[in-house]
């Protein structure tokens, strides 16, 4: 007679026998797994309401937290238990950050914004592949965020990078030249009649670049675009001065 299958293994595996290790590990998880009862699906976060700024008005928060900021402004947030408890419950930021990895960059500083305000995507260059749009969809489309900011910033390693593998054919090692290939286009549209490419006008083209591919790849972006809940910027960060330029609509 075949054994019965196993409760807390699977219905692939059979019941172990009682006096085995396996068997009291098998007969401890049943217990425990009958104790708790059952359990919903996991979640991250219960949905929580949406933030209720519109695209000028999440725009025009980033703008001042960037100034207060470059004066130096007192910067504080609420990081208390209770925030923390009410953070766990679920999340409703004002903004989609698409930044880079660099360690000078960091947006909720640059911004003045807390905990739970900001849903940000970082790589090395501030682009943006299957896995990063995917999670600007979720940032616009689940969880509402009116605003996305592509921000590039000075000196730009992984834009530095492409540009050396423009001018002089540069390798390096492992999957760093894989990464920088989608910044070649961008490279490549800063080149300027003399046949000059300055890095700056690299690291805003490539943010530019950004910005405007994002919204022709993704159905999300468009159809919130088009109903007005949503505007994809361009921006650049300046690291010697604090200060973020906004450079248009992508």
């Amino acid at each position: 007679m075949p054994e019965p299958n196993c409760q807390c293994c699977g219905p692939a595996l059979p019941r172990h026998a009682a006096g085995g290790r396996r068997g009291l590990l098998c007969a401890g998880l049943g217990g425990l797994a009958a104790a708790l009862g059952p359990r919903a699906p996991a979640r991250a976060a219960d949905p929580v309401p949406h933030t209720r700024l519109t695209p000028d008005e999440a725009l025009a928060l980033l703008k001042k937290g960037n100034d207060d900021f470059r004066h130096e402004e007192p910067f504080s947030f609420p990081h208390g238990h209770k925030t923390l408890e009410d953070l766990s419950r679920g999340q409703a930021p004002f903004v989609v950050l698409v930044g880079c990895s660099d360690s000078r960059v960091a947006p909720e500083l640059l911004f003045g914004r807390g905990l739970g305000e900001m849903f940000i995507v970082r790589n090395a260059g501030n682009t943006v592949d299957t896995a990063a749009l995917g999670s600007i969809e979720y940032g616009v489309g689940v969880l509402g965020c009116p605003l996305v900011v592509v921000m590039g910033h000075q000196s730009c390693g992984a834009v530095a990078a492409a540009l050396d593998v423009v001018e002089r054919g540069a390798s390096f090692p492992g999957v760093i030249g894989e990464m920088v290939q989608p910044i070649l286009p961008a490279v490549l549209s800063a080149r300027r009649p003399n046949g000059t490419i300055a890095l700056d006008d690299a690291v805003t083209a490539n943010a530019r670049r950004v910005a405007g591919r994002i919204k022709t790849q993704s159905v999300v972006l468009q159809d919130a675009i088009r109903a007005g809940r949503l505007k994809v910027v361009a921006a650049r960060y300046e690291l010697g001065t604090g200060d973020v330029s906004w450079l248009g609509e992508g």
